[in-house]
């Protein structure tokens, strides 16, 4: 076994493909993006992954495979709300579809106090976003309606919050667009609701990001994944939080919460803990957890081995079909 094969073993941390008729590349925290022709978007998600705006320095092998697989579960079953970038999934972690002009606004809708809010609002603040949040909550209690918190992408950084107001003020999409956008947002998340608690969840909160293609709004990226979304299970909600204790998370909240445990927020000077493979074992299995739960479909593992051959090939072969059809 070489050391290549060895490392893939673990998961696939990047991939680095020269594709026929690509015309860019770009990686993001988790997603390797190749766009061909100026038209048609490749997205590979690996499994690394990032919290604190940092990509943690160890794979989460099958990661990218959970975040392909139940996105595409998600844009399928939200199509009639609104059209979506996907034309196809031709490899587990891979999805191909239309290139859009990105809307550099992440649209978060919260149903529950957690998470950015619950960390805003327990210095004694109330207002986020340029929304007021009611006093007298507890960690994980139910907004009594669900607030739309949107936050700026940045390139580089900390993504920051801003409210629909300064969206506006500052152009980054005019009162139409950005109007459409939060009614569609909230219309996603009551579908996301119904969905999760069909299979005895609850989707607590989420993001949703945004398009224009031949001048229609068009939904993007991952959806109600656990790196976009959090989830609990709705059978032990209301006994958890009458009992003062905290929420069983499907979703990367937990990884978050164990690198502040070991002294990481992402501030300047602060040094990543180290991964233990326990530790690394444990997020895979939430992960899967989470497709398991939501899907009701067993999670079939990929094979590692000559991984990177396989998904090049599969996406040039997923590509000459299109071009062919």
């Amino acid at each position: 076994m070489n050391p290549t094969t060895a490392k893939m073993e673990k998961g696939l941390m990047a991939t680095n493909f020269f594709l026929k008729d690509q015309t860019s590349f770009y990686r993001g925290k988790v997603r390797d993006v190749y766009t061909i022709d100026n038209e048609i978007l490749a997205m590979v998600a690996c499994d690394r992954i990032s919290a604190f705006d940092h990509v943690l320095p160890r794979a989460i092998p099958h990661k990218g495979e959970v975040l392909t697989q139940l996105a595409a579960y998600f844009l399928d079953a939200t199509k009639d709300i609104i059209p979506n970038w996907k034309i196809t999934v031709p490899d587990p972690n891979v999805t191909i579809g239309i290139r859009c002009d990105t809307i550099p606004v992440e649209i978060v809708v919260r149903g529950y106090l957690c998470g950015h809010a619950w960390r805003i609002y327990k210095t004694g603040e109330r207002m986020i976003c340029g929304v007021k949040m009611p006093d007298g909550l507890k960690e994980n209690d139910k907004f009594p309606e669900p607030i739309v918190t949107p936050a700026t992408k940045n390139p580089e950084g900390h993504d920051e919050d801003i409210s629909i107001d300064d969206i506006v003020s500052k152009k980054i999409t005019n009162k139409k667009t950005i109007d459409n956008i939060v009614k569609t947002s909230l219309k996603l998340y009551e579908r996301g609701v119904a969905m999760a608690a069909e299979r005895g969840l609850i989707l607590v909160d989420t993001k949703y990001e945004f398009g224009i293609h031949d001048k229609t709004l068009i939904l993007i990226d991952e959806v109600h994944t656990p790196d976009s979304s959090r989830f609990f299970y709705l059978e032990t909600y209301e006994k958890l939080q009458k009992a003062g204790k905290p929420q069983k998370q499907l979703s990367k909240e937990f990884v978050r919460e164990w690198l502040m445990e070991n002294g990481f927020q992402g501030l300047e000077g602060q040094i990543v803990p180290d991964m233990s493979d326990e530790f690394v074992n444990s997020v895979t299995a939430r992960y899967t957890e989470l497709f398991e739960a939501m899907t009701g479909k067993k999670f079939v593992e990929r094979n590692y081995a000559k991984v990177l051959d396989t998904i090049e090939e599969n996406i040039n072969n997923a590509i000459a079909t299109l071009k062919n059809s």
